[in-house]
């Protein structure tokens, strides 16, 4: 199952990576993310184990899974963060962050965008009921309020490095 899910952010593609690239800090900044253990680092690639919060109504249900992350900056017109999950119900999901300037007219804006692959059979299931269950309920909801949350962040620090004096 293919899935996207994107949010136009009032700030540079560079303060938007910059924010965002640091999974350790995910938890001071997302407060849907309640703990983030970085498991290993080494060549610019990290395991963490990541625990959120989907709520249902007043009934908060955690969730969690082990991923692996890093950065691509490689190319400055699409900075990419990348995750492989590979532990929980998720494992096996691909993810990668596209963040890109927004469109001409738009100087200093970024269009974000979270774009998901997962494919996971259960045994009389088949393929898809599990990657559906998943994006709809789980994967679509904490995206989107990660999303939402890194806009505020990035649009506020953005206007606060605009107001200082130089």
């Amino acid at each position: 199952m293919h899935s996207t899910v994107g949010i136009a952010v009032d700030a540079t593609p560079e303060r938007v990576f910059d924010l965002a690239r640091d999974v350790s800090r995910w938890p001071e900044m997302l407060p849907h993310y309640r703990r983030v253990t970085v498991r290993s680092s080494s060549g610019g690639h990290v395991v963490a184990q990541m625990v959120a919060v989907r709520r249902f109504g007043p009934v908060p249900v955690p969730v969690t899974w082990r991923a692996e992350q890093w950065s691509d900056a490689s190319d400055p017109a699409d900075l990419r963060l990348r995750f492989r999950h590979i532990r929980g119900v998720t494992r096996g999901m691909d993810v990668t962050w596209h963040i890109r300037a927004a469109g001409v007219g738009h100087e200093g804006s970024s269009d974000v965008t979270i774009e998901h692959e997962f494919s996971r059979r259960l045994p009389l299931l088949g393929d898809r009921l599990l990657p559906a269950v998943v994006d709809r309920f789980f994967t679509r909801p904490i995206a989107g309020r990660t999303l939402a949350t890194f806009k505020a962040l990035a649009e506020s620090a953005e206007r606060s490095a605009a107001n200082q004096p130089l």
